[in-house]
Order: structure tokens, then sequence, then C-alpha cells
């Protein structure tokens, strides 16, 4: 049977087979996709039963000149704002497909089919889409919720090793930030994981923090632990995906929480563990001075402030606001 979780009053996140679900939930008139081409290649029915636009692959495509692109082929369809669009795929297919959705006529209607594991638990939940300027990542984006998410495990089958452990970095956050029982659950399964289970999971914190504050003005924050180091290792060096950035983040975060006193050695300890166990080297591969260095580019700051998350035990975590000076202090 199929599972499903409210985001909100206008989201709704399915667990399920995208083929079934979506002659349900897709609303009546036109449909366009919005896809790229491994998809295209891996679920040709599932795309082509609609209009659809191919996108590149790849950080580089998530980008303004991708999405005029798409402005261009959507003009040239005749889509107008009754015009449903579709993203099928992973976090940057369903990025672009957002952002367009949300500007394009001033807003049309949308929904995704979530890919990846990444995109299931965390990319593709919550209403937050963006594109990259010169490299800095989601710069220029909106918050706009779907109307829904389709998250179909099988197609996690598809997905290189590397991919979906990606994905696993998401799901320890969210263990981290709010459920202390997945956390323990990911601790015992080892490589017996129930990816329906986690993902549902998951989604659930997310879902709760996001009900709350859906343009992260207050509590939503605690969904970026890991992430101010990670986006600026992403910006310093290609040898790591979003994922694995997060990974280290997290570990570095959770070190400079034991050492201002605010979390147990042993739960660092317990941090490192998991990560490791699902296969994350937690060395950064460039200096943290460089790292640091691009932390000053963060697009969350305000007033020149940082709202740093910190873990305090398994399961909980808190917003710091601190200067680039004092955040730095941390990894000394």
């Amino acid at each position: 049977m199929d599972k499903y979780i409210k985001i909100n009053e206008a989201s709704t996140l399915y667990v399920g087979r995208a083929a079934e679900l979506l002659d349900r939930v897709v609303p009546d008139g036109r449909v366009v996709v919005i896809t790229d081409a491994n998809i295209d290649r891996l679920y040709p029915d599932l795309v082509h039963r609609y209009d659809y636009i191919i996108i590149g692959q790849g950080e580089g495509v998530k980008s303004l000149q991708t999405v005029e692109k798409v402005y261009r082929e959507l003009m040239a369809m005749g889509a107008d704002r009754s015009t449903f669009i579709l993203g099928i795929g992973g976090g940057i297919v369903t990025d672009i497909a957002g952002f367009v959705a949300a500007t394009y006529m001033r807003g049309v209607d949308f929904g995704f089919v979530s890919t990846t594991l990444l995109g299931q638990v965390d990319a593709s939940i919550g209403g937050k889409n963006g594109v990259n300027v010169a490299d800095y990542k989601n710069m220029v984006g909106t918050f706009r919720q779907p109307r829904f998410v389709i998250s179909d495990v099988s197609m996690l089958e598809t997905l290189p090793e590397r991919q979906l452990r990606a994905g696993m970095a998401e799901v320890v956050k969210s263990a981290l930030v709010g459920d202390a029982d997945l956390f323990n659950y990911m601790e015992q399964a080892a490589g017996e994981k129930q990816y329906e289970e986690i993902v549902l999971r998951a989604v659930v914190v997310k879902a709760h923090i996001v009900a709350q504050d859906e343009c992260e003005g207050g509590i939503r924050r605690l969904l970026n632990l890991g992430h101010t180091l990670g986006h600026a290792l992403e910006k310093c060096t290609r040898e790591v995906n979003h994922g694995e950035a997060v990974a280290i983040g997290m570990s570095q975060i959770a070190h400079a929480s034991v050492r201002c006193g605010m979390l147990a050695e042993d739960d660092a300890r317990r941090i490192d563990t998991l990560l490791e166990s699902l296969g994350f080297c937690l060395t950064p591969p460039v200096s943290m001075t460089d790292v640091l260095r691009e932390v000053k580019y963060d697009k969350k700051k305000s007033d020149n402030m940082l709202k740093v998350v910190m873990p305090v035990r398994i399961g909980e975590c808190v917003v710091r606001e601190m200067t680039f000076d004092e955040f730095g202090q941390l990894f000394k």
C-alpha cells in the first residue's frame, strides 16, 4: 500500500510506485516533464507519457542559462499558466524544475518524481528551489511548494553506490537533527537497510520542521547541519560530492561542539563511526584554511553573522549565531 506524509497544507509526499501514483495525483490538463537524458533512458515510459524537456547532467547545468533554455522551450511549446510542470530526476532536476515552475509566467503548479536517495530525503522536499551562480550553490532561488513529491524507492536500484551513499549523509543529518531512534536504527542496520523506512522517517523530521518555518527564518535552519562547511568544501574542490561534503561538515562541527562543551565526546565518536561505516572518508581533501575562506560567501549569513548548527546530543541540535572569526576559532 502506498504511504504518504503531508509536508504542509499545499504539499504531500507519496512513497510508492511512480507510474501508478502519477495517474492519481497529476491534475487534468497539459503536463510538461523536465528531466535529464539518463532518466529519459532509464524510464522512457514514465517520461514520454507527457510532453518533455531534456536538460543536461551535473552540477554545472544548475544555472540561470539552463533555466532560460527551459523557458524558451516552454514558450515554443505554447505552455501557459494552466500547464503543470513535472520534474522527474534527482536534486539537480527538481531544483531546476521547481525554480522554472515558480517563475515561469509568475508561477505555475508543479510536482516531482524524485529518483535519488538524496532527493527523496532532502533535495525535493520542502519547497526550496535554486540554481548556482559563479559556482556558488543555490545563490538564486525561491520558496514554493510542489503539489506533490513521489518517492519510488525501487528507482534507487539504478543508482551508483556513490550516489546512494551521498543520500545517506542527509539521512544521518535528519537523525541528528530530530530522530535519535533513526540514528540508532542506522547503527544497527549495517547493510540491511530498508530504504522505504529510511525515506519516510527522514522526511517526517523535515516535514515537521518545514511546517513550522517554510521560509527558513528560524527552526528550519537546523536542516543546515553540516552544510556551512559542506557547501564551502564543495566550492574548494570537485573531489567530493554534496553528500560527502556534508558528511565531513557534520563530523567537523560535531568535534567543534565537543570542544565547546556542548556535545559529549562519545556522541561525536558515534557520529564518526556511523558515517565511516556508510563509507565516508571524514578527512577534508583540502585545508580547513581554504574551506573557512569560502565560508565567508555563505548565502545564509546575515549582517556578517553566521547561523551555525551545532549538535548537543544525538537527535538534537541548536543554532548559534557567531562572527566569521568566532566560527574559524572552532577549528583551531
